[in-house]
């Protein structure tokens, strides 16, 4: 069995489990936000249960409306408040919070070998670790809060190898962005997404999340990485809990199997209105922009506001240009402040909040209007997904979206870095 098999077997009480069986399977982690917990509060209510199955592997987060940007947030986050305090399970509340699919890692919450469901699409973020991880639907995410357990379909597995020295500017983002442009937002449509060869061994942890992070862009059911010392490295200090680490066997099956040669790979720019519509950044053309972003769930981690940081050391965005930067979580914002990351943004011009997901998916602290443009570093670049509906959004690495905001047009990194 590869590795998605081999986790999904252990946790479905089966030898060997194979593609399209369907299991029941028990988990070791259940997530939602301010969104989707809403939903699966009031769906658990009407099983009629007295309990969660197991308040230790529950964790609820405020981030896509915090601080809560208007009264229907403000509700949503007091129901979620409210139900983790009569039921005992944890809750990110503000200060204390950060966007969650870098809160829990960071945390210890999710480890490898586990099975992970969240009431979230980008759950498959924590395939990083060696975790299956996944995102359903607010009702199953009840179920499973009610029994611990979930009933899903085995996906096939697509392995990808990467091969080759990746070049400057280029990481995680970039290599997501073109493998999505390479096979389509349904080229991996209900299958794991396995990430392994030598370009995968260089990449930091922060890169294999941002990988991770948008498998689903590409309709992955999860997106998987092997234990490595990294990994290990990673996960020693945050561990709350024993873990078991799996391996593909030698002889596994793959429903394909796609290499690349990541040596002649450029910074990626997606253009609207899909992730698939990717491109060498300096491919792209003269293309201005009213505003960048940096954070999110798929770049907002330290090591990315570290490389936005490269370019706003010398340089400032271009007056006219609004530029938001979103450490990830809390412990992100401070090691930013000890690093002098947020004094260099300020300096520069940027606006540096509080952890949030807030204009990923338009719903504050970055809204774009009609006809606006803007480069980020989030995973979707659907019509209206920041806004306005006659807006357009570029996704790029922290680097490029640094760069375009200090010259106020889709810019590769090695422009201003001269």
């Amino acid at each position: 069995m590869n590795l998605a098999e081999k986790i999904l077997a252990a946790h479905s009480g089966k030898k060997i489990v194979t593609p399209g069986e369907f299991i029941n399977a028990r988990v070791d982690m259940v997530l939602s936000n301010d969104i989707t917990a809403p939903i699966a509060i009031n769906e658990f209510r009407r099983l009629g249960v007295s309990k969660v199955f197991d308040k230790n592997k529950i964790v609820m987060v405020a981030d896509h409306f915090v601080p809560n940007k208007d009264i229907l947030s403000a509700e949503q986050a007091k129901q979620m408040r409210e139900f983790c305090k009569e039921y005992g399970v944890k809750f990110y509340d503000v200060g204390e919070m950060g966007i969650e699919h870098v809160l829990l890692p960071e945390q210890g919450f999710v480890l490898p070998g586990d099975v992970v469901i969240g009431a979230d699409s980008h759950t498959c973020t924590y395939g990083a670790v060696g975790a299956f991880a996944t995102g359903m639907g607010s009702t199953d995410v009840a179920v499973a809060m009610a029994t611990g357990d979930i009933w899903m379909k085995v996906p096939p597995t697509i392995k990808f190898v990467y091969r080759g020295e990746l070049g400057k500017w280029v990481g995680g983002k970039d290599l997501i962005l073109y493998t999505i442009g390479n096979i389509g937002v349904d080229g991996a449509l209900y299958a794991a997404m396995e990430f392994t060869g030598e370009a995968i061994d260089q990449l930091s942890m922060d890169g294999r999340f941002t990988m991770a992070n948008m498998a689903i862009e590409a309709g992955g059911k999860a997106g998987l990485f092997h234990v490595d010392n990294k990994t290990q490295l990673y996960i020693k200090s945050r561990a709350k809990k024993n873990y078991l680490v799996y391996e593909t066997d030698s002889d596994a099956e793959y429903e394909k199997v796609i290499e690349y040669d990541v040596t002649t790979i450029e910074p990626q720019v997606s253009m609207p209105h899909s992730p698939a519509n990717a491109k060498a950044v300096g491919k792209v053309g003269s293309v201005k922009i009213d505003q960048a972003v940096i954070g999110s769930c798929t770049n907002g981690r330290i090591e990315d506001l570290r490389l936005a940081a490269q370019i706003f050391r010398r340089h400032k965005v271009k007056p006219g240009i609004r530029c938001i930067i979103i450490p990830g979580t809390q412990q992100v914002y401070l090691d930013a402040l000890a690093e002098g990351l947020i004094e260099i943004f300020v300096k520069a011009g940027a606006a540096v909040s509080t952890p949030t997901c807030g204009p990923c998916l338009g719903g504050h602290m970055g809204v774009l209007a009609e006809g606006e443009r803007c480069i980020s570093t989030t995973n979707r670049n659907f019509v209206g997904r920041m806004g306005s509906a006659k807006s357009e959004v570029y996704l790029a690495n922290p680097a490029v979206a640094a760069a375009s905001a200090v010259t106020g047009k889709i810019t590769h990194p090695d422009e201003v870095m001269k």
